[in-house]
């Protein structure tokens, strides 16, 4: 095992912690915000874990921009999956009902700005998305665990 491989499962275990879900939703997303605005868009921090994007949706009651530093899992054509896990808290985060009011949205993906059409899945498409997503990060089984609800995932399709 590599020392790469060995350094993903550290974070895996560790972010998959109680105390990480306490303290995590507090400083990743500061981070995240001051590190990508100072880099022009090219570097977040949390994307040294997972990859990660810059979602900047409108607003469910206020109508205005939200941004928000979220990780993703990039798909194969260009589409990009994101998990409304809330770090395993009790609530679904606020951004998911940005996206299911106005799915119509923007990403920062490394360095570049990228609109897209966001779609809430459910059904098979979700249970067979839901099973990518725990291959491709085994912690959300954890946060899943926690929760009474259906973690909300979204497919970000890129628009022309």
């Amino acid at each position: 095992m590599t020392a790469s491989e060995r350094g993903r499962l550290l974070v895996q275990r560790v972010s998959s912690t109680r105390a990480f879900t306490k303290v995590a939703p507090h400083v990743v997303p500061a981070m995240d915000k001051a590190v990508h605005r100072l880099t022009g868009g090219k570097v977040m921090l949390s994307s040294q874990m997972l990859p990660s994007v810059v979602l900047t949706a409108t607003g469910a009651r206020s109508g205005r921009p939200r941004r928000t530093p979220l990780a993703c899992m990039p798909e194969d054509g260009g589409t990009f999956v994101l998990v409304g896990s809330n770090f395993g808290r009790t609530d679904h985060p606020a951004w998911t009902a940005n996206l299911i009011k106005n799915p119509q949205a923007r990403i920062s993906w490394r360095g570049r700005d990228v609109p897209v059409t966001a779609t809430l899945l459910t059904g098979r498409e979700r249970a067979q998305t839901w099973e990518s997503v725990l291959r491709f990060w085994p912690p959300y089984a954890a946060y899943a665990a926690r929760v009474d609800r259906e973690i909300r995932l979204f497919r970000l399709v890129p628009r022309d």
